[in-house]
């Protein structure tokens, strides 16, 4: 199964980060959090990559076109700028990698119509570029076969960003919970979709999250795979913030050496 990566955005709520960078290649722990959502990935098989770029598409391509130069020891002959690597110094080995310049302004589901001669006649693993979630893939691709619909979303539910507060009818509080977790459920961004899928998305503006999901809930496509684990988007300079201090003390979504 290939993995379709959305990594286009503006990020304009991290302008702190993403003045010169795409968000997905802002680093969690020295290496960009798009590397650290295809590691999850790889730990459960899935080994190729479309990554759906945008906003400065030339770092994320430059990025993997030298990935095996900057984790190897080289030798470069500056005569006829030949060179060769030697003792590897990652475990990425077994990546296949397409970069795809889908626009600057082309929306998600835009974004996914213009990889589809990347994708073979079969499903299709899809995420944002800035999100990190400890989901069982494994779990998730056969719970995705098991109930036969065009798509997969992958939900969770989300912690409050702030404290809740309960108090009487006199203003006496009774109770504060600091950032309690929601009842209802929200779409984290690990989908699978079916092929046809692609027929639902009709060009450049369209957002995924809009008419495509809609179109599949209503003909009864659409499926949930409940998670309740580690779940933590990037959205804001916060939580970029929160997600180095989590790589740095025991980092839930590492199943790697």
């Amino acid at each position: 199964m290939k993995a379709v990566l959305l990594a286009g955005g503006l990020g304009t709520r991290m302008r702190e980060e993403t003045e010169d960078r795409p968000k997905p290649m802002v680093e969690v722990g020295g290496k960009p959090v798009l590397w650290h959502i295809m590691k999850i990935l790889s730990s459960h098989g899935i080994n190729d990559f479309v990554i759906c770029a945008g906003y400065k598409s030339e770092m994320i391509a430059n990025y993997f076109a030298n990935y095996s130069i900057m984790n190897s020891d080289f030798t470069v002959r500056l005569g006829d700028r030949s060179f060769d690597t030697h003792r590897s110094t990652h475990d990425e080995d077994d990546w296949t990698i397409t970069v795809v310049n889908t626009g600057l302004n082309t929306m998600t589901g835009g974004r996914i119509k213009r990889i589809r001669k990347y994708i073979d006649n079969e499903p299709f693993f899809c995420t944002y570029g800035d999100g990190i979630a400890d989901v069982d893939i494994t779990k998730l691709i056969e719970f995705h076969k098991s109930h036969g619909q065009m798509g997969t979303m992958t939900v969770a539910k989300p912690y409050s960003r702030f404290g809740v507060v309960e108090f009487d009818k006199d203003g006496t509080v009774k109770e504060f919970r600091e950032k309690p977790q929601s009842e209802d459920w929200a779409n984290i961004g690990f989908f699978i979709f079916e092929p046809k899928f692609f027929d639902k998305i009709d060009g450049d503006k369209t957002i995924l999250e809009q008419e495509p999901l809609r179109k599949l809930v209503a003909e009864r496509q659409l499926n949930a795979f409940e998670h309740e684990g580690f779940w933590q988007p990037m959205d804001t300079q916060r939580e970029y913030q929160l997600l180095n201090e989590i790589w740095d003390s025991e980092a839930p979504w590492k199943r790697w050496e």
